[in-house]
């Protein structure tokens, strides 16, 4: 059986242009909300024909695309290499535009630890950690992000029925215990430099032990 969630709403809904840096605009419906059950202060932005994609899903068409986006102050907004959130930010973006549905910011920065011990984090992985050895040295949780939240904001968005934009199995082991159909799986983009190699070799390796255990 589903998690039982309480019952979220629409706090308010504006409409807000968006230019990234290299020159790609659109514009978003972003939905603010009132109830959220851990009361931090995530946003849903409509992308593309997000509408229309909510009408075909109630006539039994094709899901919308979603992607729940953790927040990342160092990747997303000053293009920090450590890390390849700023690039799937960029990439989701797009991609749900061009396909119709949302993008969940969630304010989980640090895969859910706060910017500051994700900054004592990246010294350990500076001595040698890797960022879930830093995490734990800590004496955090691997991850801890929850997406309880966001399975309360695609009910009040009257979404349940996703095609799910990330490659974490996390997401998707989550968000349906939460009552939140995977239609889909779409995998993000690999976006490898040399500062985040080792970074990004950690999440394959963790995702590769999640697959496993699933098995």
């Amino acid at each position: 059986m589903p998690e039982a969630l309480p019952i979220a709403t629409i706090r308010t809904q504006v409409t807000v242009p968006l230019r990234f840096p290299d020159g790609y605009a659109t514009v978003a419906r972003v939905f603010s909300f009132k109830g959220l059950m851990d009361g931090r202060e995530h946003l849903a932005f409509g992308l593309g024909d997000w509408a229309g994609a909510l009408d075909r899903l109630a006539v039994g068409g094709e899901a919308p695309l979603v992607r729940p986006h953790s927040e990342c102050l160092t990747g997303d907004v000053f293009g920090s290499q450590r890390c390849d959130c700023g690039p799937q930010l960029r990439e989701a973006v797009q991609r749900i535009t061009e396909a119709g549905g949302f993008l969940l910011y969630l304010r989980q920065e640090g895969r859910g630890i706060g910017l500051y011990a994700k900054l004592d984090a990246y010294a350990l992985q500076d001595a040698g950690l890797d960022t879930y050895q830093a995490n734990v040295a800590l004496g955090r949780g691997e991850d801890e992000r929850d997406y309880s939240a966001a399975a309360q904001m695609l009910a009040t968005l009257g979404v349940p029925r996703i095609r799910l934009l990330s490659s974490n199995p996390d997401k998707a082991e989550q968000l349906t215990r939460l009552g939140v159909e995977i239609a889909e799986r779409v995998p993000t983009s690999v976006f490898l430099s040399p500062a985040n190699a080792d970074y990004l070799a950690a999440k394959a390796s963790k995702a590769a032990e999640a697959a496993e255990s699933a098995q």
